[in-house]
Protein backbone atom coordinates (compact mmCIF):
# COMPACT_ATOMS: atom_id res chain seq x y z
CA UNK A 1 0.00 0.00 0.00
CA UNK A 2 0.80 3.44 -0.83
CA UNK A 3 2.05 5.72 2.13
CA UNK A 4 0.01 8.97 2.11
CA UNK A 5 1.28 11.58 3.97
CA UNK A 6 -1.14 13.15 6.23
CA UNK A 7 -2.85 16.75 5.35
CA UNK A 8 -1.66 18.74 8.51
CA UNK A 9 -5.08 20.07 10.27
CA UNK A 10 -5.26 23.52 9.27
CA UNK A 11 -5.93 22.18 5.98
CA UNK A 12 -9.47 21.04 7.04
CA UNK A 13 -10.46 24.61 8.17
CA UNK A 14 -8.26 25.86 4.67
CA UNK A 15 -10.89 23.21 2.80
CA UNK A 16 -14.31 24.36 4.56
CA UNK A 17 -13.40 28.08 4.38
CA UNK A 18 -12.49 27.96 0.93
CA UNK A 19 -15.42 25.67 0.11
CA UNK A 20 -17.24 28.50 1.44
CA UNK A 21 -15.95 30.94 -0.69
CA UNK A 22 -16.85 28.89 -3.22
CA UNK A 23 -20.07 28.26 -2.59
CA UNK A 24 -21.09 32.20 -2.53
CA UNK A 25 -19.47 32.63 -5.95
CA UNK A 26 -21.57 29.59 -6.87
CA UNK A 27 -24.94 31.50 -5.91
CA UNK A 28 -23.85 34.93 -6.91
CA UNK A 29 -24.93 34.50 -10.93
CA UNK A 30 -28.16 33.13 -10.51
CA UNK A 31 -28.79 35.86 -7.99
CA UNK A 32 -27.36 38.94 -9.31
CA UNK A 33 -29.40 38.01 -12.77
CA UNK A 34 -32.95 38.01 -10.93
CA UNK A 35 -32.01 40.80 -8.72
CA UNK A 36 -31.12 42.75 -11.64
CA UNK A 37 -33.65 42.40 -13.91
CA UNK A 38 -36.69 42.34 -11.22
CA UNK A 39 -35.25 46.61 -10.51
CA UNK A 40 -34.75 47.35 -14.21
CA UNK A 41 -36.25 44.67 -16.49
CA UNK A 42 -33.35 45.45 -18.55
CA UNK A 43 -30.50 43.16 -19.91
CA UNK A 44 -28.79 46.08 -20.49
CA UNK A 45 -28.34 46.89 -16.79
CA UNK A 46 -27.57 43.64 -16.06
CA UNK A 47 -24.40 43.27 -18.62
CA UNK A 48 -23.19 46.58 -17.27
CA UNK A 49 -23.11 45.49 -13.67
CA UNK A 50 -21.23 42.18 -14.50
CA UNK A 51 -19.01 44.12 -16.64
CA UNK A 52 -17.93 46.05 -13.70
CA UNK A 53 -16.98 42.95 -11.88
CA UNK A 54 -15.50 41.12 -14.27
CA UNK A 55 -13.37 44.29 -15.41
CA UNK A 56 -12.95 45.16 -11.66
CA UNK A 57 -11.34 41.70 -11.62
CA UNK A 58 -9.33 41.90 -14.42
CA UNK A 59 -7.60 45.34 -13.77
CA UNK A 60 -7.01 44.33 -9.92
CA UNK A 61 -5.60 40.57 -10.67
CA UNK A 62 -1.78 41.86 -11.68
CA UNK A 63 -1.65 44.09 -8.41
CA UNK A 64 -3.77 41.82 -6.59
CA UNK A 65 -0.51 39.60 -7.09
CA UNK A 66 1.66 42.05 -5.87
CA UNK A 67 -0.07 42.59 -2.58
CA UNK A 68 -0.23 38.91 -1.49
CA UNK A 69 3.43 38.56 -2.65
CA UNK A 70 4.61 41.45 -0.46
CA UNK A 71 2.34 41.64 2.39
CA UNK A 72 0.62 38.65 5.16
CA UNK A 73 -1.37 36.16 3.40
CA UNK A 74 -3.58 35.28 5.53
CA UNK A 75 -4.73 39.27 7.11
CA UNK A 76 -5.19 40.00 3.02
CA UNK A 77 -7.06 36.39 2.15
CA UNK A 78 -8.96 37.42 5.35
CA UNK A 79 -9.32 41.14 4.26
CA UNK A 80 -11.22 39.99 0.90
CA UNK A 81 -13.25 37.77 2.50
CA UNK A 82 -14.66 40.30 4.79
CA UNK A 83 -14.84 43.05 2.35
CA UNK A 84 -17.19 40.53 -0.42
CA UNK A 85 -19.28 39.73 3.21
CA UNK A 86 -20.27 43.23 3.65
CA UNK A 87 -20.71 43.63 -0.35
CA UNK A 88 -23.56 40.92 -0.06
CA UNK A 89 -25.23 42.37 2.68
CA UNK A 90 -25.22 45.59 1.95
CA UNK A 91 -26.97 44.35 -1.46
CA UNK A 92 -29.00 42.04 0.30
CA UNK A 93 -30.46 44.63 2.84
CA UNK A 94 -31.19 46.87 -0.39
CA UNK A 95 -32.90 44.48 -2.38
CA UNK A 96 -35.30 43.35 1.32
CA UNK A 97 -35.76 46.92 1.94
CA UNK A 98 -36.94 48.43 -1.40
CA UNK A 99 -35.51 49.21 -4.73
CA UNK A 100 -31.64 50.05 -5.02
CA UNK A 101 -29.84 51.69 -7.41
CA UNK A 102 -28.52 50.02 -10.46
CA UNK A 103 -25.35 52.75 -9.85
CA UNK A 104 -25.15 51.72 -5.94
CA UNK A 105 -25.04 47.87 -6.94
CA UNK A 106 -22.62 48.42 -9.85
CA UNK A 107 -20.03 50.48 -7.20
CA UNK A 108 -20.42 47.09 -4.84
CA UNK A 109 -19.84 44.71 -7.49
CA UNK A 110 -16.15 46.93 -8.44
CA UNK A 111 -15.78 46.32 -4.47
CA UNK A 112 -16.15 42.80 -5.11
CA UNK A 113 -14.59 41.79 -7.98
CA UNK A 114 -11.27 44.09 -6.71
CA UNK A 115 -11.99 41.81 -3.28
CA UNK A 116 -12.45 38.44 -5.55
CA UNK A 117 -8.82 39.25 -7.47
CA UNK A 118 -6.93 39.14 -3.92
CA UNK A 119 -8.63 36.02 -3.36
CA UNK A 120 -8.06 34.55 -6.31
CA UNK A 121 -4.31 35.34 -5.88
CA UNK A 122 -4.06 33.66 -2.59
CA UNK A 123 -5.64 30.75 -3.31
CA UNK A 124 -2.26 28.59 -4.49
CA UNK A 125 -0.11 30.46 -1.97
CA UNK A 126 -2.26 29.45 0.70
CA UNK A 127 -2.42 25.71 -0.04
CA UNK A 128 1.29 26.05 -0.76
CA UNK A 129 1.76 27.57 3.33
CA UNK A 130 -0.40 24.95 4.95
CA UNK A 131 0.50 22.17 2.94
CA UNK A 132 4.28 21.93 2.97
CA UNK A 133 5.02 18.25 1.80
CA UNK A 134 4.89 18.34 -1.42
CA UNK A 135 3.92 14.57 -1.65
CA UNK A 136 0.60 15.45 0.19
CA UNK A 137 0.13 19.07 -1.51
CA UNK A 138 -1.64 16.99 -5.04
CA UNK A 139 -3.89 15.58 -2.62
CA UNK A 140 -4.61 18.76 -0.95
CA UNK A 141 -5.33 20.32 -4.76
CA UNK A 142 -7.71 17.62 -5.56
CA UNK A 143 -9.44 18.03 -2.06
CA UNK A 144 -9.81 21.69 -2.93
CA UNK A 145 -11.09 21.24 -6.34
CA UNK A 146 -13.76 18.57 -5.00
CA UNK A 147 -15.47 21.56 -2.79
CA UNK A 148 -15.48 23.89 -5.93
CA UNK A 149 -16.86 20.98 -7.83
CA UNK A 150 -19.77 20.46 -5.07
CA UNK A 151 -20.21 23.88 -4.85
CA UNK A 152 -20.55 24.54 -8.90
CA UNK A 153 -23.28 22.12 -8.63
CA UNK A 154 -25.46 22.57 -6.26
CA UNK A 155 -24.89 26.81 -5.68
CA UNK A 156 -27.61 27.56 -8.90
CA UNK A 157 -29.56 25.13 -7.73
CA UNK A 158 -29.65 26.40 -4.28
CA UNK A 159 -29.58 29.89 -5.47
CA UNK A 160 -32.85 29.30 -8.24
CA UNK A 161 -34.40 27.85 -5.66
CA UNK A 162 -34.41 30.68 -2.93
CA UNK A 163 -34.71 32.87 -5.64
CA UNK A 164 -38.36 31.53 -7.06
CA UNK A 165 -39.44 30.48 -3.55
CA UNK A 166 -38.34 33.79 -1.29
CA UNK A 167 -36.20 36.82 -2.86
CA UNK A 168 -32.66 36.92 -4.44
CA UNK A 169 -31.95 39.66 -1.28
CA UNK A 170 -32.05 36.52 0.65
CA UNK A 171 -29.28 35.15 -2.05
CA UNK A 172 -26.90 38.03 -1.11
CA UNK A 173 -27.70 37.67 2.62
CA UNK A 174 -26.66 33.64 2.99
CA UNK A 175 -23.96 34.70 0.33
CA UNK A 176 -22.94 36.92 3.41
CA UNK A 177 -22.87 34.55 5.35
CA UNK A 178 -20.59 31.90 3.97
CA UNK A 179 -17.77 34.94 3.02
CA UNK A 180 -18.24 35.73 6.87
CA UNK A 181 -17.41 32.13 7.72
CA UNK A 182 -14.48 31.71 5.49
CA UNK A 183 -13.38 34.65 6.75
CA UNK A 184 -12.99 33.36 10.28
CA UNK A 185 -11.93 29.94 10.04
CA UNK A 186 -8.59 31.76 8.62
CA UNK A 187 -8.61 32.11 12.96
CA UNK A 188 -8.01 28.39 13.14
CA UNK A 189 -4.97 28.04 10.36
CA UNK A 190 -1.23 27.98 10.53
CA UNK A 191 0.48 29.46 7.27
CA UNK A 192 4.09 28.22 7.17
CA UNK A 193 5.25 31.07 5.19
CA UNK A 194 9.47 31.78 3.88
CA UNK A 195 10.49 35.37 4.14
CA UNK A 196 8.95 37.39 1.52
CA UNK A 197 10.63 38.28 -1.71
CA UNK A 198 12.81 40.82 -2.22
CA UNK A 199 10.77 43.99 -2.97
CA UNK A 200 11.26 45.98 -5.95
CA UNK A 201 11.63 49.35 -6.36
CA UNK A 202 7.87 49.78 -6.99
CA UNK A 203 4.95 47.84 -7.77
CA UNK A 204 5.53 48.07 -11.04
CA UNK A 205 8.76 46.78 -10.51
CA UNK A 206 7.54 43.68 -8.55
CA UNK A 207 5.30 43.12 -11.64
CA UNK A 208 8.29 43.09 -14.25
CA UNK A 209 10.08 40.24 -11.82
CA UNK A 210 6.88 38.51 -11.85
CA UNK A 211 7.04 38.76 -15.53
CA UNK A 212 10.45 37.35 -15.86
CA UNK A 213 9.44 34.12 -13.35
CA UNK A 214 6.90 33.40 -16.62
CA UNK A 215 9.54 34.48 -19.40
CA UNK A 216 12.07 32.18 -17.87
CA UNK A 217 9.66 29.07 -17.92
CA UNK A 218 8.50 27.92 -21.15
CA UNK A 219 6.56 25.23 -19.62
CA UNK A 220 4.55 27.48 -17.97
CA UNK A 221 3.24 29.91 -20.61
CA UNK A 222 3.36 27.37 -23.17
CA UNK A 223 0.59 25.91 -20.62
CA UNK A 224 -0.92 29.19 -20.48
CA UNK A 225 -1.52 29.40 -24.04
CA UNK A 226 -3.09 26.03 -24.15
CA UNK A 227 -5.55 26.78 -20.81
CA UNK A 228 -6.62 30.15 -22.80
CA UNK A 229 -7.50 27.61 -25.79
CA UNK A 230 -9.65 25.89 -23.33
CA UNK A 231 -11.24 28.56 -21.93
CA UNK A 232 -11.76 30.30 -25.14
CA UNK A 233 -13.70 27.05 -26.39
CA UNK A 234 -15.76 26.60 -23.26
CA UNK A 235 -16.90 30.26 -23.46
CA UNK A 236 -17.83 30.13 -27.15
CA UNK A 237 -19.68 26.98 -26.53
CA UNK A 238 -21.81 29.12 -23.13
CA UNK A 239 -22.50 31.69 -25.71
CA UNK A 240 -24.02 29.82 -28.34
CA UNK A 241 -24.44 26.40 -26.33
CA UNK A 242 -28.27 27.33 -25.12
CA UNK A 243 -29.36 29.07 -28.11
CA UNK A 244 -28.23 26.00 -30.39
CA UNK A 245 -29.73 23.78 -28.15
CA UNK A 246 -32.67 25.45 -28.11
CA UNK A 247 -33.44 25.19 -31.83
CA UNK A 248 -32.13 21.61 -32.40
CA UNK A 249 -33.25 19.37 -28.79
CA UNK A 250 -34.75 22.35 -26.62
CA UNK A 251 -33.36 24.22 -23.78
CA UNK A 252 -33.93 21.34 -21.95
CA UNK A 253 -30.94 19.75 -22.96
CA UNK A 254 -28.59 23.31 -22.30
CA UNK A 255 -29.36 22.42 -18.53
CA UNK A 256 -28.82 18.84 -18.88
CA UNK A 257 -25.40 19.88 -20.21
CA UNK A 258 -24.66 22.33 -17.37
CA UNK A 259 -25.53 19.77 -14.63
CA UNK A 260 -23.73 17.06 -16.53
CA UNK A 261 -20.54 19.78 -16.47
CA UNK A 262 -21.08 20.03 -12.77
CA UNK A 263 -20.81 16.11 -12.25
CA UNK A 264 -18.19 16.04 -14.15
CA UNK A 265 -16.02 18.34 -12.84
CA UNK A 266 -16.63 16.78 -9.28
CA UNK A 267 -15.75 13.24 -10.06
CA UNK A 268 -12.78 14.41 -12.34
CA UNK A 269 -11.64 16.39 -8.74
CA UNK A 270 -12.41 13.33 -6.61
CA UNK A 271 -10.25 10.73 -8.95
CA UNK A 272 -7.39 13.31 -8.87
CA UNK A 273 -5.37 12.20 -6.17
CA UNK A 274 -5.42 8.97 -7.48
CA UNK A 275 -3.23 9.17 -10.32
CA UNK A 276 0.29 10.55 -10.35
CA UNK A 277 1.39 10.57 -13.97
CA UNK A 278 5.23 10.43 -15.12
CA UNK A 279 4.53 13.37 -17.39
CA UNK A 280 1.52 15.42 -15.93
CA UNK A 281 1.50 18.29 -18.31
CA UNK A 282 2.35 16.39 -21.28
CA UNK A 283 -0.65 14.25 -20.71
CA UNK A 284 -3.17 17.29 -19.08
CA UNK A 285 -2.40 19.29 -22.47
CA UNK A 286 -3.29 16.60 -25.07
CA UNK A 287 -6.42 15.28 -22.78
CA UNK A 288 -7.50 19.08 -22.61
CA UNK A 289 -7.96 19.10 -25.87
CA UNK A 290 -11.37 16.79 -25.35
CA UNK A 291 -13.26 20.31 -25.15
CA UNK A 292 -13.40 20.29 -28.97
CA UNK A 293 -16.14 17.17 -28.62
CA UNK A 294 -18.96 18.87 -27.20
CA UNK A 295 -18.09 22.19 -29.55
CA UNK A 296 -18.48 19.22 -32.98
CA UNK A 297 -21.36 17.60 -31.52
CA UNK A 298 -23.18 20.75 -31.18
CA UNK A 299 -21.91 21.92 -34.30
CA UNK A 300 -23.44 18.90 -36.15
CA UNK A 301 -26.81 18.54 -33.92
CA UNK A 302 -25.38 15.48 -32.31
CA UNK A 303 -28.28 13.34 -30.78
CA UNK A 304 -28.65 14.80 -27.62
CA UNK A 305 -27.42 12.38 -25.19
CA UNK A 306 -24.19 12.31 -26.93
CA UNK A 307 -23.79 16.00 -26.29
CA UNK A 308 -24.52 15.88 -22.56
CA UNK A 309 -22.01 12.95 -22.32
CA UNK A 310 -18.96 14.91 -24.03
CA UNK A 311 -19.98 18.01 -22.23
CA UNK A 312 -19.71 15.77 -19.00
CA UNK A 313 -16.61 14.09 -19.91
CA UNK A 314 -14.82 17.62 -20.88
CA UNK A 315 -15.21 19.07 -17.50
CA UNK A 316 -14.14 15.20 -16.18
CA UNK A 317 -11.03 15.91 -17.66
CA UNK A 318 -10.62 19.20 -16.60
CA UNK A 319 -11.53 18.79 -13.11
CA UNK A 320 -8.88 15.82 -13.24
CA UNK A 321 -5.94 17.95 -14.52
CA UNK A 322 -6.38 21.39 -12.70
CA UNK A 323 -5.08 19.30 -9.40
CA UNK A 324 -2.03 18.22 -11.19
CA UNK A 325 -1.36 21.86 -12.82
CA UNK A 326 -1.80 23.30 -9.16
CA UNK A 327 0.41 21.03 -7.32
CA UNK A 328 3.01 21.63 -10.09
CA UNK A 329 3.05 24.97 -10.01
CA UNK A 330 3.10 25.38 -6.73
CA UNK A 331 6.25 23.33 -6.41
CA UNK A 332 8.33 24.75 -9.17
CA UNK A 333 7.73 28.62 -8.55
CA UNK A 334 9.19 30.22 -6.23
CA UNK A 335 6.73 31.04 -3.25
CA UNK A 336 7.92 34.27 -2.62
CA UNK A 337 6.60 34.84 -6.35
CA UNK A 338 4.00 32.80 -6.59
CA UNK A 339 0.98 35.23 -6.68
CA UNK A 340 2.46 36.98 -9.10
CA UNK A 341 2.79 34.57 -11.52
CA UNK A 342 -0.72 32.83 -10.51
CA UNK A 343 -2.26 36.51 -11.23
CA UNK A 344 -0.71 36.20 -14.92
CA UNK A 345 -2.54 33.10 -15.26
CA UNK A 346 -6.11 34.20 -14.27
CA UNK A 347 -5.74 37.30 -16.01
CA UNK A 348 -4.69 35.11 -19.32
CA UNK A 349 -7.92 32.69 -18.98
CA UNK A 350 -10.27 35.85 -18.31
CA UNK A 351 -8.87 37.67 -21.54
CA UNK A 352 -9.60 34.43 -23.56
CA UNK A 353 -12.91 34.29 -22.15
CA UNK A 354 -13.85 38.27 -22.90
CA UNK A 355 -12.57 37.48 -26.64
CA UNK A 356 -14.86 34.63 -26.65
CA UNK A 357 -17.90 37.07 -25.93
CA UNK A 358 -16.49 38.99 -28.64
CA UNK A 359 -15.62 36.48 -30.96
CA UNK A 360 -18.92 34.59 -30.91
CA UNK A 361 -21.92 37.18 -31.92
CA UNK A 362 -19.21 38.52 -34.59
CA UNK A 363 -18.64 34.89 -36.05
CA UNK A 364 -22.59 33.58 -36.06
CA UNK A 365 -23.70 37.42 -37.29
CA UNK A 366 -20.81 36.32 -40.50
CA UNK A 367 -20.62 32.52 -41.07
CA UNK A 368 -23.70 31.25 -38.59
CA UNK A 369 -23.25 28.80 -35.25
CA UNK A 370 -22.21 26.09 -37.12
CA UNK A 371 -19.08 27.35 -38.56
CA UNK A 372 -18.15 29.04 -35.31
CA UNK A 373 -18.40 26.22 -33.37
CA UNK A 374 -16.36 24.11 -35.63
CA UNK A 375 -13.21 26.77 -35.59
CA UNK A 376 -13.47 26.80 -31.59
CA UNK A 377 -13.30 23.36 -31.63
CA UNK A 378 -10.35 23.66 -34.45
CA UNK A 379 -8.47 26.40 -32.23
CA UNK A 380 -8.71 24.09 -28.85
CA UNK A 381 -7.17 20.98 -30.74
CA UNK A 382 -4.32 22.97 -32.25
CA UNK A 383 -3.12 24.95 -29.00
CA UNK A 384 -3.60 21.95 -26.89
CA UNK A 385 -1.56 19.13 -29.25
CA UNK A 386 0.94 21.92 -30.02
CA UNK A 387 1.53 22.99 -26.44
CA UNK A 388 1.25 18.86 -25.88
CA UNK A 389 4.35 18.57 -28.75
CA UNK A 390 6.99 20.45 -27.50
CA UNK A 391 9.76 19.65 -25.18
CA UNK A 392 9.24 21.82 -22.25
CA UNK A 393 6.13 20.67 -21.76
CA UNK A 394 7.33 16.39 -22.35
CA UNK A 395 10.02 16.87 -19.61
CA UNK A 396 8.45 18.08 -17.10
CA UNK A 397 7.74 15.55 -14.58
CA UNK A 398 5.49 14.86 -11.75
CA UNK A 399 6.05 17.70 -8.70
CA UNK A 400 7.24 15.47 -6.08
CA UNK A 401 10.31 14.45 -8.02
CA UNK A 402 13.23 13.31 -6.49
CA UNK A 403 16.20 15.43 -5.97
CA UNK A 404 18.28 13.58 -8.76
CA UNK A 405 15.67 13.72 -11.32
CA UNK A 406 14.64 17.27 -10.61
CA UNK A 407 17.90 17.97 -11.03
CA UNK A 408 17.98 16.58 -14.43
CA UNK A 409 15.23 17.56 -15.42
CA UNK A 410 15.94 21.81 -14.72
CA UNK A 411 19.05 21.20 -16.16
CA UNK A 412 17.69 20.33 -19.48
CA UNK A 413 15.09 23.22 -18.90
CA UNK A 414 18.40 25.37 -18.54
CA UNK A 415 20.02 24.17 -21.77
CA UNK A 416 16.85 23.67 -24.02
CA UNK A 417 14.09 25.64 -22.70
CA UNK A 418 15.58 28.78 -20.98
CA UNK A 419 13.42 27.48 -17.74
CA UNK A 420 15.69 28.34 -14.36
Amino acid sequence: MTDRPALPGSFRWLLLGRSAVSLSDALMPVALGFAILDVTGSVGSLATVLSCAVGARMVALPLAGVLVDRYDLRRLACSADLVRCGVQAFVGVQLLSGQPGVTAIAAMEVLAGVASAISMCAASPLVAAVVRDERARQRANALMATGQGTALLLGPLAAGGIVLTVSPGWVFLIDALAFGFGAATFAAIRIHRGPAGVRGASAWADLATGWKEIRSRNWYWITLVAHGGVNFADQVLITLGPLTAARHHGEAVWVACVQAGGVGLLGGSLLASRFRPRRPLFIGNTVLAVFALPLTLFAVWAPAPLIVAAYGLSWAVLGAVSPFWATLVQARIPHEALARVTSYGWLSSLAAQSLALLFAPLAVAAWGSTPALVTAALLVVVLCLASASTSAIRRVGPPDTTAATRTELLAYGTARDGAP
